[in-house]
């Protein structure tokens, strides 16, 4: 092997800046189109229309590697601009890559077309056509053990830990300006990540509680349930905008049928659904593999409503920067107040 680990590890992923681009005009063009730039448009619409609803609060959902991908810098614009009110997220989004970046490392340019027993040998993950660090992977590991053993030791939801997450990069200083993470804790905005310990902080949280086996902090998934159902009984409309699938969709759109049992554990009869959808994925649904269903064959759960709801089968790296883009830059956003949605929990 002639490779060297600097040779591969030196062109940056660049995040994509909404802010920059306005689409609107091409968003709008494909609405008379077909396919999925058609559904695109349409889901586009949707989502625009979740932000001028003032009684509507906004739950984005992300699995995937999106943050490696590029795409990190449009979701804390999201965040800024009050176009989102609550984040549930695979754990991998939110720790192996913001929160990744917020302490100094780089997702960088690679390719699939390399021998991937060279990179073991070089300590390089790869995501399709991305590398990154395996060691600096680690220190990440590290780093969220060393924010767990200085905390109390007690059950925490994931959406409590990840705001001292958020703590610990307001007082350390993010080395980025982008942090979803840090962004979230400065605006208020919940993340949940319900299957926390699948990605960098599991292995922070193992290394802790091997060294504290008697007395540790662990994370209470059920608790993510129960907060989240407050915050949607605590609203007047909610909508959902999904990035893949997995366990954030089925947890967030399970939220409304918590809000269907009253405390004393009786059924509540025309509890709402959620108002808007929409989802973006590549899954197909003939196999069960689209996370149990399409947003339509959901109604049938009582979860999502079929008048403002949109499937568009579309990758999200193409789809995202257009459908944000678009909502960006037709400004319904301006209207809202910050809901700060993290200070009811």
């Amino acid at each position: 092997m002639n490779l060297k680990k600097e040779d591969l590890l030196k062109d940056l992923i660049v995040h994509y800046d909404m802010k920059e681009h306005d689409v609107v005009d091409i968003v709008e063009s494909m609405s008379t189109m077909a396919f999925q730039a058609r559904n695109l448009s349409r889901a586009a619409e949707i989502y625009d229309m979740m932000l001028a609803d003032h009684d509507c609060k906004v739950i984005l959902c992300m699995s995937g590697s999106l943050f490696s991908a590029g795409l990190k810098k449009i979701v804390h614009d999201m965040i800024m601009n009050n176009m989102v009110d609550a984040i549930v997220s695979t754990g991998a989004v939110i720790v192996d890559m913001d929160f990744f970046e917020a302490i100094g490392f780089k997702h960088y340019i690679g390719t699939p077309f390399v021998d991937d027993n060279d990179l073991r040998e070089l300590h390089i993950d790869r995501i399709y056509d991305t590398f990154i660090d395996e060691e600096e992977l680690r220190v990440c590991d590290q780093t969220v053990k060393v924010i767990a053993d200085k905390l109390e030791k007690r059950p925490y939801s994931s959406r409590e830990f990840i705001k001292e997450m958020g703590k610990y990069l307001d007082d350390q200083g993010p080395k980025v300006d982008d942090s979803v993470i840090h962004a979230a804790y400065k605006m208020d905005v919940p993340i949940f990540c319900p299957a926390f310990s699948d990605c960098s902080a599991g292995f922070g949280l193992l290394d802790h509680q091997r060294q504290n086996p008697d007395k540790h902090l662990s994370i209470d998934s059920v608790a993510d349930f129960r907060e989240l159902v407050a915050l949607v009984t605590a609203s007047k409309q909610s909508g959902i905008f999904m990035i893949g699938g997995g366990v954030p969709k089925n947890f967030v759109q399970d939220t409304v049928l918590g809000v269907e049992v009253d405390p004393s554990g009786k059924l509540l009869e025309d509890v709402r659904m959620h108002k808007y959808a929409i989802q973006i994925t590549v899954a197909d649904e003939r196999d069960g593999a689209l996370s149990g269903s399409t947003l339509k064959e959901a109604s049938s759960w009582g979860k999502v409503e079929t008048n403002h709801e949109q499937m568009v089968w579309a990758e999200a790296t193409i789809a995202l920067p257009l459908i944000a883009g678009y909502a960006y830059n037709k400004g319904n956003w301006k209207g809202r107040e910050p809901s700060r949605w993290g200070k009811l929990l």
